[in-house]
């Protein structure tokens, strides 16, 4: 068993859940150690103001085995960093997983590495992914080849008790699971627009409009220059 370095990305508005329901499995995984990056070593505030260090910067970290790309409304951002773009590539071509939470997956859309593969995030998203190239699938896991991309918040437990039992087995992902007590019963049938009162899916979607707008706008520009790219190559 080799030992497995694994790293998640921080930033600004992300979805702490995404990376702490990720963190609550990976930091688990045998014979592993984990550790988590951001650009600079200033506090990142998730969208509601929890702040969370970084334990290195991007330029610190060293080759990893598993990548960790959370979500959050500061994806955005993020798409347009080419540092953070750079970066997410180089790591990703030498490790064997990288794994996406919610809208983690189109930051990883913007870096081109979703071209032709079939990936998820959140379903208010969900519709983007083809702007990178991405085969869009609705399910709570997608995994292709060393990619595996989890749709949205807390499908990122099921996407990293996934991975574990990938990396380590499923006894040893079981054990994680068992640790945590993940056996969720949820009072409401509303994790999903399919099953959600119609009145409350139409409200989410209201709230979200002017991110999900800009975030389309982004996409288009970002999925352009491939196509501009390609056509001189």
């Amino acid at each position: 068993m080799a030992h497995l370095t694994i790293g998640s990305l921080i930033f600004d508005e992300l979805d702490q859940v995404d990376l702490t329901g990720p963190h609550e499995v990976l930091s688990r995984l045998p014979d592993s150690s984990y550790a988590i990056y951001g650009k600079t070593m200033a506090p990142a505030r998730d969208m509601k103001g929890l702040r969370i260090l970084p334990d290195a910067t991007l330029d610190e970290a060293p080759p990893l085995d598993v990548l960790h790309i959370p979500g959050g409304f500061g994806v955005d951002a993020q798409m347009a960093d080419p540092v953070v773009l750079d970066w997410i590539r180089r790591q990703a071509e030498g490790a064997q997983a990288v794994f996406t939470v919610c809208t983690g997956a189109l930051l990883l859309g913007a870096t081109g590495l979703l071209r032709g593969r079939r990936a998820t995030t959140h379903w208010a998203s969900h519709h983007i992914l083809p702007s990178f190239g991405a085969v869009p699938v609705q399910a709570r896991v997608v995994e292709d080849g060393k990619f595996v991309t989890a749709a949205g918040v807390t499908s990122g437990f099921d996407g990293a008790l996934h991975l574990a039992a990938k990396l380590r087995g499923q006894a040893a992902a079981e054990a994680i699971q068992l640790y945590m007590q993940y056996d969720p019963t949820p009072p409401f049938d509303a994790g999903t627009p399919e099953t959600a009162p119609p009145e409350i899916v139409q409200a989410t979607r209201t709230a979200m409009a002017g991110v999900i707008a800009r975030r389309e706008e982004m996409a288009r520009r970002i999925g352009a220059a491939f196509i501009g790219a390609a056509a001189k190559g």
